[in-house]
């Protein structure tokens, strides 16, 4: 965001205030003194005024709204005809319609009523009228382009209002209050500082000093667009992203899938720790081995032979029919 000095500043003139016995008193602590009955405007409350309005109009335009140039002295139309082309947001440069804020459904009628008188004169439908009626339409035309020319691309109510000397633009500054649109202005020594949000003291008749304050607030809107011409570049391509990498309901294939060394080797050692070759390498002498329970202890004992008796032989022969020797 580009910033200015205090020698342009001085330069253009901006610290040239109205005549002593114009002034409003509720500027007192923006002058910082008068020189042959000329009120001198403190720069330091300009600059800071500026940047205020730089950061504030930055942000404005970074979050997509609309900013709306007033300014209808006739030193200062083309200045603000200008920064309205460059940002490509509406002006107002001739004289304030009532309502233009306030009733702002009556005036996209209007403006609809010169999109219908433009189709006509386009289509040739105009031609087909008597002359009194065309010369009629042409200045019906003329009337609504010249008052509301500059806001036909205002769709919604904007998110702010810059406006050139707000003693002369008292109407629009009133609107904009009422519907809670912040108001910057440029205000000279004569003007009301508390009908404004931010105050930018300084010339508001000098052609060169508005065109340098304005000129830093339309560098700041450009930037606060171009901000969000790429966050929105920058979301469109991840909302691409995540369609392409959306899990499909195709089964995925398996079979020539390989895992890991490190899951291969965990697979292929037994499960019971305190074997030969189980478990870890860090699992090592952390626990002793399992001792096998009484149960199978007893069983894997072998069990003693029984000596021979000879009373159970000789019984087992005299069953057989059988006797040993004497």
């Amino acid at each position: 965001m580009e910033t200015v000095t205090v020698k342009q500043l001085i330069d253009a003139g901006v610290h040239f205030g109205c005549r002593v016995s114009r002034w409003n008193p509720k500027m007192a602590p923006y002058i910082y003194g008068r020189r042959n009955l000329i009120h001198i405007m403190d720069l330091r409350e300009t600059l800071r005024g500026l940047l205020r309005a730089q950061n504030f109009l930055y942000h404005i335009a970074a979050e997509g709204q609309q900013i709306l140039w007033v300014g209808t002295k006739r030193q200062v139309k083309g200045v603000i005809h200008d920064a309205g082309q460059r940002t490509g947001m509406p002006v107002v440069t001739e004289r304030w319609i009532g309502g233009t804020l306030t009733n702002f459904s009556v005036i996209r009628s209007r403006l609809k009523r010169l999109e219908e008188l433009e189709t006509m004169e386009e289509d040739g439908t105009l031609a087909s009228h008597s002359k009194k009626m065309v010369s009629t339409l042409r200045r019906e035309r003329r009337k609504i382009e010249r008052n509301l020319g500059g806001i036909r691309e205002m769709s919604s109510i904007p998110g702010a209002t810059v406006v050139v000397d707000p003693a002369r633009e008292v109407n629009a500054v009133r609107e904009a209050r009422r519907l809670g649109i912040p108001v910057i202005g440029i205000l000279d020594s004569d003007c009301d500082p508390s009908l404004v949000d931010i105050v930018i003291p300084g010339n508001d008749d000098a052609l060169k000093s508005v065109r340098l304050l304005l000129e830093r607030l339309a560098t700041a809107v450009e930037e606060g667009c171009a901000n969000r011409r790429e966050s929105v570049a920058s979301m469109g391509r991840a909302e691409k992203s995540e369609e392409t990498l959306a899990p499909s309901d195709e089964p995925r294939p398996t079979r020539g899938n390989v895992p890991p060394p490190g899951l291969r080797s965990r697979r292929a050692v037994p499960a019971v720790r305190g074997l030969e070759g189980g478990g870890d390498e860090d699992d090592e002498g952390l626990e002793e081995p399992l001792e096998p329970a009484p149960e199978a202890r007893r069983t894997e004992e072998p069990v003693p032979e029984k000596e021979p008796d000879s009373e159970s032989e000789e019984v087992a022969a005299e069953a057989r029919g059988e006797r040993s020797p004497e």
